[in-house]
């Protein structure tokens, strides 16, 4: 199982990347649970990574947009998707208005990771379109990180089945949502391939800075917990040459 851990600077990316975290997220945890930075910010902290080598993976969110303005949305993602990041994740709600932003997105130059916002529940449906549509991963999150972690938003069997269908389909697969050091043994039994973390890294609440020693702690237990197993290759979607 990889690691994922959401920063908002370059100074929290090389904190993360040489704590040896897999997935480098990048987000303003101060707006909300997929708050977007600045494209300017994103583009330092992935020039930042890449000059720093290493085959970690870097992901960054757009911010929290209604999915009612679709439009916006895709302007949103072709503005990350030029910063240069490996995926440009993007928040699904459960509303009757996901499925065309979901198709919208498919058709999008760009490797767009889906979120789907599990506070009020998952549409299987939906997560089964994704999935076929050929998105190189989805995720399950939380969007009130108050109200406790994904696993009190969502019994295990229905995370089961999210993960379940991603691996039917040959797509990657992960969970987040307020996760905790205490949620490694239930992350191990369902396994998906990659976890996110920000609250657990932090010595305060979400929005204060990356702990070193909580963030080396919690690569420790994860690689001794968990083995990572990487999706089918025919999924992938290849970024675009003018990100790279």
């Amino acid at each position: 199982m990889k690691l994922l851990v959401s920063v908002r600077s370059v100074d929290e990316a090389m904190l993360a990347a040489g704590a040896g975290v897999d997935f480098i997220d990048l987000k303003e945890p101060g707006q909300g649970a997929l708050g977007g930075l600045p494209t300017g910010t994103i583009g330092a902290i992935v020039a930042a990574l890449r000059r720093s080598g290493g085959s970690r993976l870097v992901s960054a969110t757009i911010g929290d947009v209604p999915m009612h303005e679709a439009p916006r949305i895709i302007r949103c993602v072709e503005a990350v998707g030029r910063c240069g990041v490996d995926y440009v994740k993007v928040g699904i709600e459960r509303t009757p208005a996901a499925r065309p932003v979901l198709d919208a997105l498919a058709a999008c130059a760009w490797p767009v990771v889906p979120v789907f916002i599990a506070d009020r529940g998952l549409e299987m449906a939906d997560v089964a379109h994704a999935c076929a549509l050929g998105f190189p991963g989805v995720m399950a999150d939380t969007q009130d990180k108050l109200r406790g972690s994904l696993f009190d938003a969502l019994p295990t069997h229905v995370l089961q089945r999210f993960i379940a269908t991603a691996r039917a389909a040959g797509t990657m697969v992960g969970l987040a949502g307020a996760l905790r050091a205490a949620h490694a043994p239930q992350l191990r039994e369902l396994a998906p391939d990659f976890a996110g973390f920000r609250s657990a890294v932090c010595a305060g609440d979400r929005s204060g800075a990356l702990d070193p020693a909580r963030l080396h702690a919690l690569v420790g237990l994860l690689r001794d917990q968990a083995t990572y197993r990487p999706p089918p290759s025919s999924s992938a979607r290849t970024r675009p040459t003018s990100a790279q």
